[in-house]
């Protein structure tokens, strides 16, 4: 009988580390895809000015930054980045390097996650990386994973759905 109660305290054990791992991948509560920078400031006080942004393609000004994040085993570092004065695109990036894996068992439980979020995956891999994508609503999110030797790192991003018109492809 104690052998039965060792795999059901096993499950439990998971199923906790689980949910405490699917709050760390959502968005920080109140920052949604949308908002202004005060707006950003006032739910995230701690948030810091960049002081040399990352500049994106389509206007994006990764201008804030807040406090690292741990999920999947990894210190991920979140910046929020802004277009037309509104928040855009949410990335946490986590450098794997120093890993054996170079991050693909972080990644593993990131796309596991999105999965119970957000359903069935669109994915793809190439040598050196990986990629898997969802949609929710108005919002893209993806995680990749780049796994070479002196750039390996996992990067979680929650940014605005853009709906193109088939004849600007």
């Amino acid at each position: 009988m104690a052998f039965l109660t060792l795999p059901r305290a096993l499950a439990a054990s998971v199923a906790v580390l689980a949910a405490g791992a699917l709050h760390a991948q959502a968005l920080p509560p109140g920052v949604r895809l949308g908002m202004t920078a005060d707006e950003l400031r006032a739910v995230l006080p701690a948030a810091e000015h960049v002081q040399r942004p990352q500049r994106l393609s389509g206007g994006l000004l990764g201008s804030w930054r807040a406090a690292p994040v741990t999920m999947a085993g990894l210190v991920f570092e979140p910046t929020f980045f802004f277009a037309a004065s509104e928040l855009r695109r949410v990335e946490y990036v986590a450098t794997a390097q120093a890993l054996p894996d170079s991050g693909a068992a972080a990644f593993a439980a990131l796309v596991q996650w999105g999965r119970g979020v957000f359903g069935n995956e669109l994915a793809s891999r190439d040598p050196g990386s990986a990629y898997a994508a969802w949609v929710s609503n108005d919002t893209d999110v993806y995680v990749q994973q780049v796994s070479d030797p002196r750039h390996a790192s996992v990067r979680l991003v929650y940014k605005a759905r853009q709906l193109r018109d088939g004849s600007e492809l």
